[in-house]
């Protein structure tokens, strides 16, 4: 299985986070969400590693944006899922799943040494 980063490339923590792991000699694929979508599959089990409270981020400016009937129709992993196909900015980023199949919500050098460690 091959690393794959999960984000939209105008993010500032997925530009990071992907230079990290060029600079770290990782060979990883990049999943644009604004070009590709959201695969259901992996927003499904996203969901089922992380919880939706942690995947949608709602202190970003897509939640913002949001009016407040959809913010509040967000209240379980099904409703966050049909928002994240709606909105995939709404996502925090970014995901990633590595060469072992394990799945990390957005970056942090620490987190990410730990798993090239593990």
């Amino acid at each position: 299985m091959k690393m794959i980063v999960y984000g939209i490339p105008n993010c500032d923590t997925v530009k990071r986070a992907r230079t990290w792991l060029t600079e770290h000699g990782q060979a990883f694929d990049f999943h644009d969400f604004k070009k590709a979508g959201v695969p259901p599959a992996e927003a499904s089990s996203w969901l089922a590693e992380f919880g939706w409270e942690k995947v949608v981020n709602r202190s970003g400016t897509t939640w913002r944006k949001l009016d407040d009937a959809a913010r509040a129709g967000v209240v379980d992993s099904p409703s966050a899922a049909a928002l994240m196909q709606a909105q995939p900015s709404v996502i925090k980023r970014p995901i990633v799943r590595w060469v072992d199949g394990s799945l990390t919500l957005g970056f942090s050098a620490d987190a990410f040494s730990e798993k090239l460690q593990a």
